[in-house]
């Protein structure tokens, strides 16, 4: 219904638009820069902080359309108005293919690796180190496993100069020469492994159990996956098989999560899964530019709200496991996390024990909005002589008690950067040193001793899951935003 009245609305709006006569009409050649330039001086966050998108830059529309002429393509006017620093507002050039929940699959053979220089050589050789494998794959049948070694592929040794082409960008099947590695000295083994890609479908989680330690029933889950909407409704499953279970605690390990940014609004899908116990309760707050925000205080407050909703949709229930306690494992770079897992941990804050296991998070504190060319930058009604649209940040995220996190977050436990590869035991099992901390961590209070990182200087040159990250340009919401015409 409220669509119906919004499109009836913007409909009255064309027609009386139409009948009117204009002083001034856009050029053609401008049209696209004239939707950029307005666009951000709207709602983009730092507008406030952009001479040329003050309020008072113009005194008419020819004034603004000489300056836009001033501008030999609108990307170039785009990257003009924005801060120096703003590295995730976006001009995208075709809409068409945005907004896409295409279930993740790839044309792999389920080895994931990393890259280390050899080290006591004056050769650029490299090691390769196997992370983990994909459960279901073509690696899964073979006789690999987390935490071996490899320095050649067909019996062509592996360099700085080779390995992506021969790992990556090489046969679609090749053969692995194992070897053993201290540290210090490569010895090869004898054993070989063939490996052949194939087209894979992503499981929705790669690991759950449970461990029961003392009073504690603990559900532990790697989830690495992005967090887009079918995803989420998958999760709520897994969510399902916990909740029968009766855990107590929970440890999200998203060391290997590919989530870059996402939708508020799957955050809060997951965060409802977590906990349960607060329906109706205010979960994000928005604040939008120094135009923006008092007209949304005034005309539609209670849009600036994200509250944790009672069902996934309107015919599912969440499978909510009402939880006060979360060890969230980070994922990005380095364990620093992604700006989605940043607005999961600020907004859990207020309701329950969010304990961070990784590094210092960078403070990706805002979020964006996809604005098309027409009267209230809804995709209705849209411009349809080009398929430009901009996703601009536009507002920085609180939470309940009115904490942002623009200077990121300090670990309960922290990690190293990397994974220790001569010490990286199995997923899941006690004997992978991250995992088995957490659990210490949970059962005793204990943090333990501070762990030397990289005693053997290694020099770190890839990740094959950081190549398959979602790129991270923040956390979007939607939006009903005012007429502007």
């Amino acid at each position: 219904m409220k669509n119906l009245l919004k499109l009836f609305y913007l409909g009255a709006i064309t027609l009386l638009l139409i009948n009117c006569s204009k002083e001034y009409q856009i050029p053609n050649n401008l049209v696209v820069h004239d939707f950029v330039w307005k666009g951000l001086n709207a709602y983009y966050l730092h507008q406030d902080e952009i001479a040329d998108l003050s309020d008072r830059r113009f005194n008419s529309d020819q004034q603004l359309n000489a300056y836009l002429t001033g501008f030999a393509d609108y990307n170039t006017l785009f990257s003009s108005l924005l801060l120096s620093t703003d590295e995730k507002s976006m001009l995208i050039e075709d809409y068409t293919n945005l907004d896409l929940d295409i279930p993740r699959s790839a044309f792999v053979n389920g080895m994931e690796f990393g890259i280390v220089a050899q080290p006591n050589t004056t050769t650029n050789t490299v090691i390769g180190y196997v992370t983990h494998i994909l459960p279901n794959s073509n690696a899964a049948s073979k006789d690999l496993q987390r935490g071996e070694f490899f320095n050649a592929v067909n019996n062509i040794l592996l360099t700085e100069d080779n390995y992506f082409d021969l790992l990556i960008n090489g046969d679609t099947s090749y053969t692995l020469s194992m070897v053993d590695f201290d540290g210090t000295t490569v010895t090869p083994n004898a054993k070989t492994v063939v490996l052949d890609k194939e087209n894979y479908d992503y499981d929705t989680t790669f690991l759950e159990k449970t461990f029961n330690i003392g009073s504690d029933n603990i559900g532990y889950l790697m989830y690495n996956n992005n967090l887009s909407k079918s995803s989420i409704n998958n999760l709520n499953n897994t969510f399902l098989n916990f909740k029968n279970q009766n855990i107590n605690e929970l440890v999200l390990d998203l060391r290997y999560n590919i989530t870059g940014g996402s939708f508020a609004k799957n955050i809060t899908n997951l965060a409802t899964m977590i906990t349960g116990q607060f329906t109706d309760e205010v979960f994000i707050k928005e604040e939008w530019n120094s135009k923006a925000q008092p007209w949304f205080l005034e005309n539609q407050p209670d849009s600036l709200l994200t509250k944790f909703p009672a069902k996934l949709n309107p015919s599912t229930d969440f499978n909510s496991l009402n939880l006060t306690e979360v060890y969230i494992i980070l994922n990005g770079d380095s364990f620093s996390a992604s700006s989605a897992i940043e607005l999961l941990i600020n907004s859990l804050k207020p309701y329950i024990n969010v304990h961070i296991v990784g590094t210092a998070t960078n403070g990706n504190n805002t979020g964006s909005i996809t604005l098309y060319n027409s009267q209230d930058y809804d995709i209705e009604l849209k411009n349809n002589t080009h398929t430009v649209a901009l996703q601009p940040v536009v507002l920085s995220f609180y939470n309940k008690d009115d904490q942002t996190y623009n200077e990121g977050f300090t670990p309960t436990i922290a990690t190293c950067p990397n994974e220790d590869i001569l010490n990286l035991g199995f997923i899941g099992e006690r004997s992978e040193p991250i995992l088995d901390k957490v659990l210490e961590y949970i059962s005793t209070g204990n943090l333990g001793t501070n762990v030397t990182c990289n005693p053997n200087n290694f020099i770190y040159l890839y990740k094959s899951i950081d190549t398959q990250r979602e790129l991270d340009n923040g956390v979007f919401i939607k939006q009903d935003l005012p007429n502007t015409y």
